[in-house]
């Protein structure tokens, strides 16, 4: 059996997120079923992270193991001819078998994109969140500060979410602005569910003097998710690359 690891580009508008749903278009699942087309058989793919509906990918990174004696990088080719359009594997090579795409990962780097042009974009409506106002970007950059460490992320953690353990290290956060378009990445060794998209929406409210830039302390410590700000639409969010 071989081991074989992918990197992955999509886009997930069309999308129910990352994993297997019952009657819902998922990338796991048309990953799966392009598998099932070259292989003639089912082969589970785990990712490194579950992304939510609509959310889009430049470097997901998934393995599976095979016994099919295709050449390692010869897999992107087969698998971007029977994936759709808005999935692409962008690099296939073989890995040892004790590499797991979610548990072998050190860090991910998610990137959330705002529009602040005073129109609403159109070709950019699945890709950015238009916020068609001024922010602080100087503000939002002192804010961001408080992320950086290890702390517990209970405030920004969405619904329903079944983790145990709200402890995540964040080691990096920053603001890029180009023209009308803000960029803020985050990078860390784990994140809870919505979590970078409650950051981003508690950034947007201290960006628009709705909150202190000093307040994400008192926003951690409170461990409720009441204490943090609007939960981020999907749209703007991109899984950037993996570290492992």
């Amino acid at each position: 059996m071989s081991t074989i690891k992918l990197t992955i580009e999509y886009d997930g508008t069309a999308y129910a997120g990352w994993q297997r749903q019952p009657n819902q278009p998922t990338i796991q699942a048309a990953l799966e079923t392009a598998l099932t087309r070259i292989t003639q058989q089912h082969i589970s793919i785990i990712a490194a992270g579950r992304t939510d509906a609509g959310v889009h990918a430049r470097g997901q990174v998934a393995s599976f193991q095979s016994d099919k004696s295709i050449p390692a990088d010869k897999w992107k080719l087969a698998l971007n001819s029977a994936l759709p359009p808005d999935i692409s594997v962008v690099t296939s090579e073989r890995v040892p078998e004790s590499f797991h795409a979610r548990y072998s990962a050190k860090e991910k780097l998610y990137e959330y994109r705002i529009s602040n042009h005073p129109a609403r974009p159109a070709i950019d409506r699945h890709r950015v969140w238009h916020l068609p106002y001024e922010l602080d970007t100087q503000a939002m950059r002192q804010a961001m500060s408080g992320f950086i460490g290890r702390h517990d992320f209970t405030s920004f953690q969405g619904p329903r979410a079944s983790t145990s353990d709200p402890i995540c290290v964040v080691s990096e956060v920053s603001l890029t602005s180009d023209l009308m378009t803000l960029t803020i990445q985050i990078q860390a060794n784990r994140f809870l569910k919505q979590m970078v998209r409650t950051i981003i929406g508690t950034l947007t409210e201290v960006g628009r003097y709705k909150r202190s830039p000093d307040s994400i302390t008192d926003i951690l410590q409170a461990k409720d998710r009441r204490a943090a700000g609007v939960t981020a639409p999907p749209q703007g969010l991109y899984l950037i690359h993996v570290l492992y």
